[in-house]
């Protein structure tokens, strides 16, 4: 009998790490450990005098990924004859991004420093942090004039999410954590590098699917070049000469071994693999067994809509209003196309938190009303844009609304409705990667919200017309996350062949109801003249058929279920 092995994936998402140990040859996943993140609410450091600030205590991802690895071991030694630690023999990450931070010439984080200690601009820059949006703008008109075929790549807007829409802001608002720092390295960059024990900035591999994406490197013409960045900002460019890689690296490459400390305190060998990292959404995508023709959302926080285009097919145009077409993102030998909407978990916990615990209502007591109520039944439309728009519009400065409340609305009401907001931001997605000819043949979902709410993938399915699948994994990205760890081992000769072994999907898709699909093309429609007009697509439009075509559709409905 042959020995099993096994990889491990840790997974760095907003608010805690994961970790997960999974057989390479079967996909049985062994033991899972979670821990959060210390600081802050919830592992977001927020300032109270600017709603849009978001920072983490870099410490924080040490102190979680200890804990999480040895919960995951343990849980492995209690329900896997024969299992042990040493077994493992390849290690994956990812993380967050653009979620930046300041690291000194030894690559400890600024905010280790008693200097800078409490400082939030020497913490890391989480990726909702959207504090840099006029340097976002900035960088945007420039990249139009200057550096149209970089710009192309992140979907035609720069978004203040993003790497050096934050370098920009910190030079101007707190020039010493600036000069205090020999580099800013990616979240997951920076966790490879101490789990590797690399202690020069220059030597951490970066990763191709975070400096593609949020980083403005074009695959084929590098960083932005010196001029460019003179023009944002002379002190910019100084500082970038030396300190922006001229390579990047793909996930499933090997980035090191595992060091002596980290390999003691995890229980791990000494040497272990380790991999490149890549952005948490792409990897869950490959962990939901992502193929070409198969668009996989990640529901969390946020939603993130990941889809590939074969290097080898004919090539497509440049996608406005997506957040990069990236070669060897996702896949290898695919470009990764990424989407997203910036506040989906988010939206619902706001809500929750704001307005339904003072009335005792929980997301369960919420769910089970909003689940009796049919599409059109409450008379209410939403824009799901409390965090920003990220996809289609690209706009952080957006905001969200509902439409057609009056003194009978219902907490549950508005709860459905933002639901159906961000399944119709989706169709949006969705429709605009088709419209390029990428073809979508099928949806998986998977992230912490969609294995958990049956009225939600109800919901998505009829709004989107199409059947939905769920990935076998309630951890893709964890999961995914190992594949690469697999890979970087040498255990699979390629993403593809890990793939094959170690995922799958659940044989029960959501169905979509073609009457409620009815229903919401019609509210779709209406969410459309929203979506542009607030959205600034259409200019001058009129809105004032709205509300009573919402009342309209209502009053239908109501007869239809109540006769």
């Amino acid at each position: 009998m042959e020995t099993p092995r096994f990889a491990l994936g840790l997974d760095f998402g907003t608010s805690s790490a994961r970790a997960l140990i999974v057989d390479i040859d079967s996909g049985e996943e062994i033991g899972s450990g979670t821990a959060n993140f210390a600081h802050g609410e919830a592992g977001i450091v927020v300032c109270a005098h600017d709603p849009h600030c978001a920072r983490q205590v870099p410490g924080d991802w040490r102190d979680a990924a200890e804990n999480a690895v040895r919960d995951a071991v343990a849980r492995g030694l209690d329900t896997t004859p024969g299992f042990r630690s040493q077994l493992i023999v390849g290690i994956g990450i990812d993380a967050t991004a653009s979620t930046p931070l300041p690291v000194d010439a030894r690559c400890r984080p600024l905010a280790d420093d008693e200097r800078f200690r409490n400082r939030p601009d020497a913490m890391a820059w989480l990726w909702k942090d959207h504090t840099a949006h006029v340097e976002a703008a900035e960088i945007t008109a420039l990249a139009r004039r200057e550096l149209p075929h970089h710009l192309a790549r992140c979907g035609g807007a720069y978004s203040s999410e993003w790497l050096f829409a934050k370098l920009l802001c910190c030079l101007r608002v707190a020039p010493d954590v600036v000069d205090a720092a020999s580099a800013w390295i990616e979240s997951g960059d920076w966790i490879v590098a101490f789990l590797c024990g690399l202690d020069d900035p220059r030597l951490v591999p970066r990763n191709a699917c975070a400096a593609g994406h949020k980083g403005l490197f074009h695959d084929e013409l590098g960083p932005p070049p010196r001029t460019f960045l003179d023009a944002l900002d002379p002190r910019l460019g100084a500082w970038c000469e030396t300190r922006v890689p001229a390579r990047t690296t793909l996930a499933g490459e090997r980035a090191g071994g595992l060091c002596a400390e980290w390999a003691a305190k995890l229980g791990l060998r000494v040497g272990t693999p380790v991999s490149v990292a890549a952005i948490d959404a792409h990897v869950g995508a490959v962990g939901a067994g992502i193929r070409p023709g198969r668009l996989v959302s990640i529901l969390g926080t946020s939603a993130c809509d990941m889809i590939v285009h074969p290097l080898g097919a004919p090539p497509i145009a440049e996608i406005s209003g997506l957040c990069g077409m990236v070669r060897g993102s996702i896949l290898p030998d695919c470009w990764g196309l990424e989407a997203g909407q910036s506040a989906v978990g988010d939206l619902f916990g706001w809500f929750v938190r704001e307005f339904g615990k003072s009335s005792g209502l929980g997301h369960a007591e919420l769910t089970a009303q909003a689940t009796r109520l049919a599409p059109g039944e409450s008379g209410l439309l939403a824009l799901d844009w409390n965090n920003g728009n990220r996809s289609v519009l690209a706009d952080p400065l957006l905001s969200g609304c509902v439409v057609g409340t009056t003194l009978r609305t219902t907490a549950a009401e508005i709860y459905r409705t933002l639901i159906e907001a961000t399944a119709f931001g989706a169709r949006v997605i969705v429709e605009r990667i088709e419209e390029s000819g990428v073809a979508v043949d099928d949806i998986v979902l998977c992230g912490g919200i969609a294995p958990r709410n049956p009225l939600l993938r109800s919901i998505y399915a009829d709004v989107l017309r199409r059947p939905l699948h769920r990935s076998r994994s309630t951890e893709t990205c964890a999961l995914g996350a190992a594949i690469f760890g697999a890979v970087a081992a040498g255990a699979h000769p390629n993403v593809a062949s890990a793939q094959n072994a170690m995922t799958a999907l659940d044989d029960r898709p959501q169905l979509y109801d073609g009457g409620a699909a009815d229903v919401y093309d019609e509210l779709h429609a209406l969410y459309l003249r929203l979506h542009d007009a607030f959205g600034g697509v259409t200019r001058a439009a009129d809105l004032s058929p709205v509300m009573k075509d919402l009342l309209h559709l209502k009053t239908r409905t109501a007869v239809r279920i109540k006769p």
